[in-house]
């Protein structure tokens, strides 16, 4: 705790770097190049591009023989999400109100685990602790993109525990664990549709004997295979699955046609379909009826048609070792308490929006604990029996390598007493003021070093978590009845999309979307 302490205000403009850089998925160029950076001035063996995957990394440190224990960080931003640090609505300065922005945050959540792994290795140096930390890069985590890809490529394989950690998004797990209900399967796939041979439609020509584009019937082309598909899904989503546990499918348009209004067919068209559902099986049903729509669509506006998955992710396992070790820790610890200046800000929100500012702005239970069984029982009430999975994170994978827990601490939100619903911006704007923000991520460090030298010194916490683990993942990695990587080991990430960025052109810097 006291080498945390002596390092705050370092971590703080380490968390304002990446805040700053605010770069979307799989364009994270810039924050991954830091942490490159960052890890190998302190000691790490850092593999750049790890899975060949441009902005991931695979970082790792050993003082020994002894265990090896896995974390992450992930730093990209979101799309449309470009708030800037202030007590009112408005895009950072010099970028584009579409540009992107750190809404979990992900920049707190990247530097709250690097926090907690150099802690703990700046303590295994002191003590002469052995052990082996490995700290990976996670990128495009909105799309739940390099996990998948590093588990079905072995980058887990070698681990002895992990700890994932993520700032608080549930009402009620404030500070804890996650117990029995863990995140769920999340599955995404591009349907591309080209149109690449428009003169084989309708062989015939016009009335006039003019064989000429403007004088033929055009092919439908690629945009009316978007719209068509979109539709479809739209139109058909209630018969895809049973009306029964919550899920959600969302489309992304990535592609329409080349922005030419002349009479040639669009030959280039891309809509991504991501759903998250609570089991395997509903995976399967959605994409089903996904790809049997695109393959009549494409037959429909003479276009051929390419799938591509996107990303498959597992169910999330339990482990309550884990957990168990955790949460004494936070026990020991405390939760995160904030300034007055934290609050202030909080307050001059909340008057901005003509409401009465609150002594105490944030959320009730963001200064305490909750157990991660009183928790369970939280989200239970709310899930049918048969559920064991909720909402999606490609943490999941690396539940399926090795024992892991799943860390919350709260972030700062705004109390509503009246029900009133405050804008994402608000705590979008408050991941940005150190005052706000240092407070989680700094708690998360000192949690998550704490149980890394519990687990390499108290000599019973990992042996019974790896027991818990090798029970319920069927026998361990590659056992009798483990769930393998959904993605083949020869994967390539979907990197060469062309997801929005920012872009540097002879009219200068810019966003790849308008403004």
């Amino acid at each position: 705790m006291a080498w945390i302490d002596a390092r705050l205000d370092c971590l703080s403009a380490d968390h304002m770097t990446i805040w700053n850089l605010h770069e979307p998925s799989w364009r994270e160029y810039k924050s991954a190049a830091w942490y490159v950076e960052r890890l190998r001035a302190e000691g790490f063996d850092v593999e750049a591009g790890s899975g060949g995957m441009p902005t991931a990394f695979c970082a790792t440190w050993s003082n020994g023989d002894g265990p090896t224990i896995g974390g992450y960080a992930e730093y990209d931003a979101v799309p449309g999400q470009a708030q800037a640090p202030v007590p009112y609505r408005a895009p950072r300065e010099g970028v584009s109100q579409y540009a992107a922005g750190h809404t979990d945050p992900h920049s707190a959540l990247g530097i709250g685990s690097l926090t907690g792994f150099l802690a703990a290795k700046a303590m295994m140096e002191k003590h002469n602790i052995p052990g082996r930390l490995k700290f990976m890069g996670e990128p495009a985590e909105k799309m739940c993109g390099s996990k998948p890809v590093h588990a079905a490529k072995g980058y887990y394989d070698d681990m002895d525990a992990a700890i994932s950690f993520h700032p608080h998004s549930f009402p009620a797990l404030t500070n804890g664990c996650f117990w029995d209900t863990h995140s769920a399967p999340y599955w995404s796939r591009i349907y591309t549709f080209e149109c690449d041979t428009p003169e084989t439609w309708q062989q015939s020509k016009a009335n006039t004997g003019i064989a000429h584009t403007h004088f033929s019937a055009r092919a439908p082309g690629a945009i009316d295979a978007v719209c068509l598909m979109y539709s479809a899904g739209k139109y058909m989503k209630e018969s895809m699955l049973p009306h029964h546990g919550s899920w959600t499918l969302n489309e992304y348009i990535l592609k329409a046609g080349h922005a030419a209004a002349d009479n040639i067919a669009p030959g280039l068209g891309q809509i991504q379909y991501s759903f998250r559902g609570p089991a395997l099986s509903m995976c399967e049903q959605v994409f089903e009826v996904l790809d049997r729509n695109a393959e009549h669509i494409a037959a429909m506006t003479h276009c051929t048609l390419t799938k591509a998955w996107i990303t498959r992710c597992r169910s999330g396992l339990p482990n309550h070792a884990m957990a168990r070790l955790a949460f004494a820790n936070f026990a020991e610890i405390g939760p995160p308490t904030w300034p007055e200046e934290g609050k202030a800000f909080a307050r001059q929100i909340m008057q901005g929006l003509g409401r009465d500012p609150l002594d105490e702005p944030f959320v009730d239970g963001h200064d305490r604990l909750t157990p991660p069984w009183e928790a369970e029982q939280a989200f239970r009430a709310q899930l049918p029996a048969w559920q064991t999975h909720i909402a999606a994170d490609d943490y999941v994978e690396y539940t399926w390598h090795a024992p892991t827990v799943r860390l919350y601490v709260a972030r700062p939100t705004l109390a509503s007493p009246d029900g009133y619903r405050y804008g994402e911006w608000t705590r979008n704007a408050m991941g940005g003021v150190p005052a706000c923000i240092d407070p989680m991520w700094s708690t998360a460090g000192r949690v998550i070093s704490a149980t890394i030298l519990d687990l390499l010194t108290d000599g019973t916490s990992l042996a019974e978590a790896q027991r818990e683990f090798r029970d319920r993942s069927g026998g361990g990695v590659r056992g009798p009845d483990w769930t393998a990587p959904l993605l083949p080991a020869g994967f390539d990430a979907p990197v060469g999309y062309g997801w929005p960025e920012y872009v540097c052109t002879a009219r200068g810097e810019g966003w790849s979307h308008p403004a």
